[in-house]
């Protein structure tokens, strides 16, 4: 995801700029703290530029879901390529999947956030809202590929690709999620620092993976 220096906007891109502020103001002080008054103050532009781009706080937030999950899909793709087979290539997709929640957890707290929850059932989604959707679960069915791919290569007993995938997503994300929230500590009760959550997460996906090998 683009990491931008965060100053007033004077030209150029003002949807970079505003979603900057808004990524700012996430980091700073939570989602409840973000509006499109406080974006436009915080990227120094009038308070009606944001309107130029999300017609409301629905269509800014699903703006950075978006961009979360399109940068989540070419983290997971990009972990996965280097995989020495299928099933270690799944492994590094979901250390990948931690890596960046630990590096933007912002976008995080958007993608599955009680605002998600929200516009996931909305039922007049606008364009941005179809798009964030249409990008979450083309992460989603990326780690389905990794799973048949798995299976097809005897790694993955038989069954339902999306079941394995849900139960994979689920351990990454509660292993993301509590290290967000620095739940994550050893025996000194020290919350882990990034090495030690991601080389967690990698035993942590190679027991998974065991688990849903064949019998026998």
């Amino acid at each position: 995801m683009p990491r931008r220096p965060r100053k007033p906007y004077h030209h150029g891109d003002l949807r970079r700029a505003l979603l900057d502020a808004s990524i700012a103001i996430l980091e700073k002080s939570g989602p409840d703290a973000l509006t499109l008054r406080a974006a436009a103050r915080k990227a120094g532009v009038s308070h009606t530029a944001p309107y130029r781009h999300f017609a409301d706080k629905s269509d800014l937030l699903a703006a950075i879901a978006e961009e979360g999950f399109l940068a989540l899909q070419k983290a997971m793709h990009a972990a996965a390529a280097k995989g020495k087979n299928a099933i270690d290539a799944l492994e590094r997709s979901g250390v990948a999947y931690v890596a960046l929640a630990l590096e933007h957890p912002a976008h995080c707290s958007v993608m599955f956030g009680r605002d998600a929850a929200d516009l996931r059932r909305a039922t007049d989604a606008s364009p941005q809202v179809v798009a964030s959707h249409t990008a979450g679960h083309a992460a989603f069915a990326g780690l389905v590929q990794l799973i048949e791919q798995a299976q097809r290569d005897g790694f993955i007993r038989k069954g339902d690709p999306n079941e394995f995938a849900n139960v994979a997503w689920s351990t990454v994300h509660g292993i993301a999620t509590l290290a967000m929230t620095r739940m994550l500590d050893g025996e000194d009760e020290q919350p882990w620092d990034v090495p030690t959550t991601l080389a967690f997460a990698k035993r942590a996906l190679e027991t998974l993976s065991r688990g849903f090998a064949p019998a026998g």
